[in-house]
């Protein structure tokens, strides 16, 4: 008898684990701030912040910031990729090629946040090795695929390399400056 209660007793311990389902409300406002953040912060800061040349693409620092923050899905990181690359076309530039460039971009970003990356002391430095690489492939697609569809002479590839490595570079900074402060306020 003693044996059935603790049998009982024991299933009653049982917990189940709810799968989440989606992205929260809150997580969705944090996204539609940080994309708009980037789109304000591209349109007003981008025109003034110029080195020999070469903008930062503020819009790819905030979609990477989204993403290590909230920790997305793979599907849902690139639905934010996509989010990301129709803003981009309220700019001028190549219109479309952001819808690809920024879809591979998330996705990269995605997929680097859930690997195990060293720390420097007690410093994550995931956010920004990942935002590096995410804009350097970002911009890689998005040179690519220029000179694809625009038949541009493939010199012009030779001038998106320092441009993309700077922009990565900047995003890179940017993200890992605002990432712990950001990660505090959302506890």
């Amino acid at each position: 008898m003693s044996e059935e209660i603790q049998n009982e007793n024991e299933e009653k311990r049982v917990m189940k684990g709810e799968e989440k389902k989606g992205l929260s409300i809150r997580e969705l406002v944090l996204i539609a701030i940080l994309l708009a953040a980037g789109a304000v912060l591209k349109f007003f800061v981008g025109s003034f912040v110029n080195f020999f040349g070469m903008k930062p693409n503020f819009i790819i620092a905030m979609y990477c910031m989204a993403i290590v923050l909230i920790r997305p899905r793979v599907f849902e990181a690139i639905i934010i990729g996509i989010l990301a690359g129709a803003i981009c076309q309220f700019f001028p530039g190549t219109p479309w090629l952001n819808f690809l460039s920024e879809f591979f971009g998330a996705l990269v970003m995605c997929l680097l946040v859930k690997v195990p990356m060293p720390k420097v002391g007690k410093i994550e430095i995931m956010p920004a090795i990942a935002t590096f690489v995410s804009t350097v492939v970002s911009g890689g697609i998005y040179a690519a695929f220029l000179l694809v569809v625009i038949k541009s002479d493939p010199a012009a590839l030779a001038a998106f390399v320092p441009i993309v490595g700077f922009t990565a570079l900047f995003n890179a900074i940017i993200v890992q400056v605002l990432y712990y402060p950001l990660k505090a306020t959302l506890k």
